[in-house]
């Protein structure tokens, strides 16, 4: 593999292949400077062997700890990538590559090209999946290129804009104090889950850690419609994409707050009980879930890009999760 970029070098690839209306939510230095931290860590993971080793020991797979290393290479004559092997929520039957940041914006006919690069470093591991990031519409490769599946889509949008929309009055937010209300939404999934079994694949409910440090930070809210208690919403402070940000951590409608078309003042709540500081809500939900996204397109958020799935022959090919490690 070729010499490894500086961060700055792949926070410059990752900026380019942004979607251009994100452009305009900060300037080009911010940008750069956060997407260079975000990308220290992929260049951790490509010279790193002790964290390498403790990813083969944990995962316990068969290889050695340099084969968990992360790879910069050429995939073609103006073309390279940083690649890596990963896991569906940490399931070691269920390795995929990564190309994290790829040297240009990747087009649909780079897939095979990569694919094939992906299959050269990790194909000791049989992974069954290449994953890679594209600001291109949710449709435009799944229709082009046979086999591949839609993963995550960011759909985010400047608080500032997101507030101005209107709440039906018997909507409103609270601050949640405490874990009470945990196992309602534990059952508000369960119950979707059975209604549409593809959602198993497409959402869950937060973790209680999880749900606990948000109520810490003061940015987890209960959902309250006519007075009672009918969802969660929440998020963290986090950059992401290379843009300051508020990250979605929970977007909740209890069963019998759905088909009311509550769905998308969601959104414009949580921006109005958010610090007022230029950020954007940016949160990502699954291609598939239908629902989730066009509540979120009607909230105002915007569909800037995603992950898309590409099938690697000769390797183990589970249906999509969520997390990945």
């Amino acid at each position: 593999m070729a010499d490894l970029p500086t961060a700055a070098d792949l926070a410059t690839f990752s900026l380019a292949a942004q979607h251009p209306l994100t452009r305009s939510w900060a300037d080009d230095p911010t940008r750069l400077a956060l997407l260079a931290e975000e990308h220290a860590f992929d260049l951790q993971l490509a010279t790193d062997l002790d964290l390498a080793g403790q990813r083969a020991e944990f995962l316990n797979v068969g290889q050695p700890p340099e084969a968990f290393l992360n790879r910069w290479g050429e995939v073609g004559p103006d073309l390279s990538a940083m690649l890596s092997i990963r896991f569906e929520g940490l399931d070691r039957e269920k390795p995929f590559v990564d190309a994290s940041v790829t040297s240009r914006p990747l087009k649909a006919s780079d897939l095979p090209a990569l694919a094939s690069a992906g299959l050269d470093v990790y194909g000791a591991f049989r992974p069954g999946r290449l994953r890679v990031w594209s600001a291109a519409p949710l449709d435009g490769w799944t229709a082009e290129v046979p086999g591949t599946r839609p993963d995550r889509r960011v759909l985010a949008a400047p608080l500032a804009e997101l507030r101005e929309r209107e709440v039906p009055d018997d909507l409103t937010l609270l601050p949640t104090r405490d874990l009470t209300r945990y196992a309602h939404a534990v059952a508000a999934y369960a119950a979707v889950d059975v209604a549409h079994p593809e959602h198993i694949e497409q959402a869950r409910v937060m973790e209680e850690e999880a749900l606990q440090e948000v109520i810490e930070a003061r940015t987890m809210f209960d959902v309250l419609w006519k007075g009672r208690w009918s969802g969660y919403v929440g998020a963290l402070p986090k950059p992401k994409y290379g843009f300051p940000a508020y990250s979605v951590q929970e977007l909740l409608l209890a069963p019998h707050a759905r088909g009311h078309g509550l769905g998308p003042h969601l959104s414009t709540l949580l921006a109005r009980h958010l610090p007022d500081d230029g950020r954007v809500l940016s949160g990502t939900i699954h291609g598939e879930n239908l629902g989730a996204r066009r509540a979120a397109l009607r909230a105002g958020r915007h569909d800037v890009g995603g992950w898309t799935w590409v099938p690697l022959p000769g390797g183990r090919t589970p249906p999509a999760t969520v997390t990945s490690a």
